[in-house]
């Protein structure tokens, strides 16, 4: 058996690994807007149990099922919003700013990405209390509450994707915008 490090023959030594994994400590933190969306999504998922089981099983379906479910989704999907606005993962085209050398020019862009999501969901929060007002006389087909409770819970999920990304833009800013969002995934520029 050739055990020489240098001859092409060799064979590797038991204390020699070709992959070495190590584990890292993961930290799940909890945070307001993830406890409503959860809360929010297994009381869609009961409501829609519900749906399925008086129509199907007991062969009466309840009325107010589908309202409610389609309501809550819609809810669900804007506090979900504020959850992804905290970890910055929205759908987004970042090759430029990714390809960019580290510089002004690219701190800039990135700037006026930060700048332009924060805008649009101001707008988003804004009109979302206006559409609150405007609904409040308006009742549900089928359950006799407004309108204006599920805008409600809209612009409860605007206000809080607004929080989140005034707080990404002060840190950001505090930062100086010197990185791009996912360093990890950033291609090398020549």
């Amino acid at each position: 058996m050739n055990t020489d490090p240098l001859s092409p023959n060799a064979t590797p030594s038991d204390d020699v690994h070709l992959i070495v994994a190590k584990d890292e400590e993961v930290i799940i933190e909890h945070h307001p807007e993830d406890w409503i969306a959860f809360l929010i999504f297994w009381g869609l998922a009961f409501i829609v149990f519900l749906q399925f089981f008086t129509r199907y099983v007991l062969n009466d379906s309840l009325a107010w099922t589908e309202e409610i479910a389609r309501y809550a989704l819609m809810v669900v999907v804007f506090v979900g919003g504020a959850v992804v606005t905290r970890k910055n993962t929205h759908i987004a085209v970042e090759l430029l700013s990714n390809v960019m050398k580290p510089g002004r020019l690219r701190s800039a862009l990135l700037a006026l990405v930060d700048a332009v999501k924060l805008g649009f969901l101001g707008l988003l929060a804004y009109f979302s209390v206006t559409i609150v007002e405007r609904m409040h006389h308006q009742p549900m087909t089928v359950v006799d509450v407004p309108m204006s409770v599920v805008y409600g819970g809209v612009a409860l999920g605007c206000f809080m994707m607004f929080g989140r990304q005034a707080y990404a833009f002060w840190r950001n800013a505090r930062a100086g915008w010197k990185t791009p969002h996912d360093v990890v995934d950033q291609a090398v520029a020549d």
